[in-house]
């Protein structure tokens, strides 16, 4: 096993790292007062190759590996959780299921130009009343001659006020339950669509979350993705990979804490000495050190089985719960090292701790993940192979 970062990723990580503390850092303190989502970032970040990192060349993205992906969330989270997020549901949840699900005309109608920046993707799963329990959703989509017609509402959703294109769950046939569920590529234009965003959010607040609502909307049979029925399927596997860039990003939240806590407690004097002389605060700077490094490892090991094109439902589990947990406890403890001053916004630390219990809940809450790893443990669960998988990274 080889633990080193490429010369190729060595460069990315640096190149991102050099844009977030260009183009974010400076702005987000304002940005996450206003509850502002600056959108023009995605220009750039796509001239940087980021929008379609992982996705291949002949799709217009960089052709680069899944852990690729991962460091690109890193750093944005480093900066931001907005813009993770962004990446996450733009890449992960859309373009990767695109790249595994979608015909080659879906593919270069749709995944071409998200590859590209060009045009933004989102992912439309949870509901009011359909969150971990995904089988509860009351989005129907009823077959109308060449048509399907869409009724529902969707919420929770990141980029609902972007996105150009989305990829969305509704049932086909409600006897089936999860079993009918079946999966459609919405466009913002189409008729009957329409999206609002959610104020008042604890942390990510500039992030552009809110809900979506289908009024009738009517959507060509070419534009369902996968098989009737296969939804549930499609859904799983694309949180896979939305659950791989959520991890990832928690390592850069979790980094994040680690630097403004060590710079903290260089400057910070008590009883004659730097803060970072007390043990106890070494101690919470030593978790957060130990977990950062276990965190990444983790993120890699199932980027590695994406590059293999192994199925990965299990370690990516793994990775999201103990990096998002790593990371909210890591920023609950810069709050305590930063004392009453990481009680202000004076300081990134109380939005670092506002904005790491979203990931927690997301995409699968810490409770499901440990059940799932439970399971598995147990022999009770066991990954059945898909019919249709990532692809392996190919370094041509």
């Amino acid at each position: 096993m080889d633990f080193e970062l490429s010369a190729e990723q060595q460069l990315l990580r640096k190149t991102v790292r050099d844009f977030v503390n260009k183009e974010i850092l400076p702005h987000i303190a304002k940005w996450d007062e206003e509850g502002r989502y600056d959108q023009s970032l995605h220009k750039q970040m796509a001239e940087l190759g980021l929008m379609g990192v992982c996705i291949p060349r002949q799709y217009g993205g960089s052709g680069m590996d899944y852990n690729s992906l991962a460091i690109v969330c890193e750093e944005l989270e480093r900066g931001d959780t907005a813009f993770r997020t962004a990446v996450s549901v733009h890449t992960g949840l859309n373009s990767m299921t695109l790249l595994q699900w979608g015909t080659e005309e879906q593919k270069n109608k749709y995944l071409t130009p998200q590859a590209k920046g060009e045009k933004i993707g989102a992912f439309g799963l949870t509901e009011p009343g359909a969150g971990s329990d995904v089988a509860a959703m009351q989005t129907t989509a009823v077959k109308d001659g060449d048509d399907y017609i869409l009724s529902g509402q969707k919420t929770w959703i990141s980029l609902c006020d972007v996105a150009d294109h989305f990829i969305v769950f509704a049932l086909t046939d409600s006897k089936k339950k999860h079993h009918g569920i079946s999966a459609f590529i919405v466009e913002r234009t189409m008729p009957g669509f329409s999206s609002k965003a959610i104020k008042g959010k604890l942390g990510i607040r500039s992030g552009n979350t809110g809900e979506l609502f289908f009024d009738e909307v009517r959507v060509p049979k070419e534009n369902l993705l996968g098989e009737e029925g296969e939804g549930f399927k499609i859904a799983m596997s694309a949180l896979d990979n939305g659950r791989f860039t959520v991890a990832a990003g928690a390592c850069g939240l979790t980094m994040a804490c680690l630097e403004a806590s060590v710079k903290y407690c260089h400057e910070r004097e008590t009883f004659g000495k730097e803060i970072g002389k007390h043990q106890l605060v070494q101690q919470m700077i030593a978790n957060m050190e130990a977990g950062l490094q276990m965190s990444r490892l983790l993120v890699y090991r199932a980027g590695e089985l994406k590059n293999q094109g192994k199925r990965n439902t299990r370690e990516t589990s793994l990775a999201k719960w103990q990096a998002c947990d790593i990371a909210n406890k890591s920023a609950d403890d810069a709050v305590q090292i930063h004392g009453a001053y990481g009680y202000s916004n004076e300081y990134p630390v109380e939005r670092y701790l506002r904005n790491s219990k979203a990931p927690v809940i997301y995409e699968g809450t810490r409770e499901i993940h440990t059940i799932m790893q439970a399971e598995y443990a147990l022999g009770y669960r066991k990954d059945k192979p898909l019919n249709k998988t990532l692809p392996a990274w190919d370094p041509e």
